[in-house]
């Protein structure tokens, strides 16, 4: 079957899944429950600071206190969540508490898709219980050609929710890819997703020693993972809808339109934020920090156009206003431009002075 083109290289057969109609909007928020895992995956892509960490992250935010995920979900203007780990059902207690806390505080139209490696229906059926509205099965890929022995139609055989597959397509693997359709269309499952696979700072060494490689100097996706996943839709796409997400469309869509979300909903009056969904501020930097907010009150800056950020021992100042104002302070001044997330994470300076 033909593939449905959408940005960015992405494409699918039949219909899409509604978890990923969100992403494409940015309006759903990552939440990883855990970074604990049953599974060693050479191909995990997961960071240093959450692999086989017990964390909990809701986007960028590191998450101390349930509160933290409501508030990065209002932050985004979120409309749904996916629940991701390492295995979320490691940490079934936890998992079921932020399902129900979703669904409270944003109601049943917030819809959740939860990523597992484990196959146990007694979990399913709490978890569906508690509010879930898609589960993504992701088998190790030792069992993508003996997935029978998995048990998978029986879990979930019954449920009120979507179920579907979601792994990497792996090149030299077409194979088990479509022994995983096959599978899916067999058991009933609704789709199967399939990632462009992702080199990162963790899965390195594994991909190298395997002799993947990158498809060019400024991608992270792995050669020859994009046409596998072509070759999955001609063959397969048409007994179960497929889905192939690139490793450009999560940051050139997904994560540009999550920003932009962001952006609107968190912007102080001295920011200003571009199309990319970034936010542009003047930056002064200085030994005397106090010195530097009387600079400013000396030259009637108004209060709601400058804060001092303790934390990061700077002034944050209106760019425009610093713009005219740099060349006569006799501070380090610096046009920045940042994310709007949780860790503000700088991507560029421009001295101006």
């Amino acid at each position: 079957m033909h593939p449905i083109p959408m940005e960015s290289s992405s494409c699918y057969t039949k219909r899409l899944p509604r978890g990923c109609r969100l992403c494409r909007k940015g309006a759903k928020m990552v939440l990883l429950v855990t970074g604990r895992c049953g599974e060693s995956c050479y191909y995990c892509p997961l960071s240093e600071a959450k692999k086989g960490k017990d964390v909990v992250y809701a986007n960028e935010l590191l998450v101390r206190e349930d509160d933290d995920i409501v508030r990065e979900a209002e932050a985004i203007g979120a409309r749904g969540t996916g629940i991701t780990g390492g295995d979320p059902l490691l940490v079934m207690d936890r998992t079921v508490r932020y399902v129900r806390l979703l669904k409270e505080r944003f109601g049943p139209g917030h819809h959740i898709h939860l990523y597992t490696a484990t196959v146990d229906r007694e979990k399913f059926l709490t978890l569906q219980e508690a509010g879930l509205d898609e589960l993504r099965l992701h088998p190790p890929i030792e069992r993508w050609g003996r997935l029978e022995e998995l048990g998978i139609g029986e879990a979930v055989k019954g449920l009120d929710m979507k179920v579907g597959f979601e792994v990497p397509a792996i090149p030299g693997e077409l194979d088990g890819l479509l022994s995983i359709c096959r599978h899916a269309a067999d058991i009933g499952l609704d789709f199967v997703n399939l990632n462009e696979l992702e080199v990162s700072e963790t899965n390195c060494q594994a991909l190298l020693g395997r002799n993947f490689h990158v498809r060019s100097d400024v991608s992270s996706a792995m050669q020859g993972s994009m046409e596998t996943s072509w070759q999955v839709m001609e063959e397969a796409g048409d007994i179960v809808p497929v889905h192939f997400c690139s490793s450009s469309f999560k940051d050139q869509v997904q994560l540009r339109e999550r920003l932009k979300r962001r952006a609107k909903r968190v912007a102080r009056p001295m920011d200003l934020i571009t199309a990319e969904g970034m936010v542009l501020l003047g930056v002064i930097e200085a030994d005397d920090l106090q010195g530097a907010v009387r600079s400013l009150k000396e030259q009637d800056v108004p209060p709601e156009l400058f804060k001092l950020d303790e934390k990061r021992k700077r002034l944050e100042v209106a760019s425009w206003v610093l713009e005219d104002l740099a060349g006569v302070l006799p501070f380090r001044c610096y046009l920045v431009e940042e994310y709007p997330t949780a860790d503000r994470l700088e991507v560029e300076r421009q001295p101006l002075n």
